[in-house]
């Protein structure tokens, strides 16, 4: 073991668990008043319900030795046994340090798919529909990109921390759950502003702020790959956030706080897949691309008519399969140990793209037979009446501002 890198990974894994309530904040200051309190709820549980999970059988499925086909894990580190007193497989950190980080990844990734359902989800089906998309959708897609034996590392997929796993994954089950739950009731008619904007940001401060620990961390060691991929992160997230405010400042005549807020986290989610495979010019370009790829995705809603109520297929569906198309075309081996297309792979090219599209048309279609079986089972959407009374109210029996 090595306590610098065993230090690092620890700390890491402590930014990412911070980037959840970051999240809650970031979402919560864009709901209404009467929803604050139940959008935030929704991230913060996760903390305590995907931890448990991870500890039961999550982790084993996504990181025990390959059970079928590259496809799900084994059973062998059910209830965390067999972790203790080891390193993990050609590392310098333990076992349980390298679990506890790929914890806040299981954390944080469905609470992402929580903005596409905010202000209409029964908590109760809340609960049961996390526990069987973690299960059935988080876990295989995990060990596919990273597991021991998972198919699409085995294919040679780049995905340096999560453009697939976390935000391809958490972008088409939201768009699985906005589509077969339809809008919320008024949605186009009715005027839905942010109830906290100041919140908003400083929520996205600390998404940024924990970035660092989802990037740097995944080097799993405190070396030169860490450093570079905390450069590239940084420089991207800059380069989004400016494009898309200069971006829709073009088009509107506005520069707009939530804009800037909005393509800051759309820097970070297409940088994630190749942080530690790129330089920092290409990280630049990877973040320019992305803030308007994402603004337009995000505008794109409007013409579908899809009730996506805090962007998160346009953020985080959009934004890691450019993150992962990108790794392939700029991947530099003197940076990751390969080259993409830029420099001669063009194969590159192939896994990138199978992964980003068995991973969309997976979680999309598993995710859309779970919202069915929560909706035949406990009832997925509140009722018109506590819709418009509000969830803080109607479901948790408090008010998020009492003035």
């Amino acid at each position: 073991m090595n306590t610098g890198d065993n230090a690092w990974v620890l700390v890491s894994s402590a930014l990412v668990l911070l980037m959840t309530p970051g999240l809650a904040m970031f979402y919560g200051g864009m709901t209404r008043v009467r929803n604050v309190l139940s959008t935030m709820m929704h991230s913060f549980i996760l903390m305590a319900l995907a931890t448990t999970v991870w500890l039961l059988w999550g982790f084993s499925l996504a990181f025990a030795p390959d059970a079928w086909l590259g496809i799900i894990g084994g059973a062998d580190y059910l209830l965390l046994q067999g972790i203790g007193g080891s390193l993990w497989g050609g590392t310098t950190i333990p076992s349980a340090t390298f679990m506890i980080f790929q914890c806040m990844f299981a954390v944080l990734t469905p609470a992402l798919i929580s903005g596409a359902f905010a202000e209409r989800m029964r908590f109760s089906a809340f609960i049961l529909f996390m526990l069987l998309w973690l299960t059935f959708v988080y876990c295989p897609v995990c060990h596919w990109v990273w597991g021991p034996g998972g198919w699409l590392v085995t294919m040679g997929t780049l995905d340096y921390a999560g453009g697939t796993v976390v935000h391809v994954n958490s972008g088409m089950a939201a768009l699985a759950c906005a589509l077969i739950m339809g809008p919320r009731t008024g949605y186009g008619e009715t005027p839905m502003k942010p109830c906290n904007l100041p919140m908003t940001l400083v929520g996205a401060g600390l998404l940024w702020f924990g970035w660092f620990g989802f990037n740097a961390g995944s080097a799993l060691a405190a070396n030169e790959t860490a450093a570079m991929a905390f450069v590239a992160t940084q420089v991207a997230t800059a380069t989004a956030c400016l494009s898309w405010m200069f971006f829709e400042w073009s088009l509107t005549g506005k520069p707009t706080i939530l804009g800037a807020a909005s393509g800051a986290v759309a820097g970070l989610v297409a940088v994630t897949p190749a942080a530690g495979f790129v330089t920092p010019p290409l990280a630049a370009i990877i973040g320019v691309v992305a803030g308007i790829v994402c603004y337009l995705a995000v505008m794109l809603k409007n013409s579908i008519g899809y009730d996506d109520s805090l962007d998160v297929v346009g953020i985080h569906a959009a934004g890691g399969a450019w993150g992962a198309i990108a790794t392939g075309i700029f991947a530099v081996k003197e940076v990751g140990g390969v080259d993409g297309a830029l420099f001669g792979s063009i194969g590159q090219l192939w896994p990138q793209f199978v992964a980003v599209t068995s991973t969309a048309v997976y979680s999309f279609i598993v995710t859309a037979v779970i919202v069915l079986i929560v909706e035949v089972t406990v009832g997925i959407r509140v009722s018109e009446e506590e819709e418009e009374e509000g969830l803080d109210i109607a479901i948790h029996g408090e008010t998020g501002y009492n003035l």
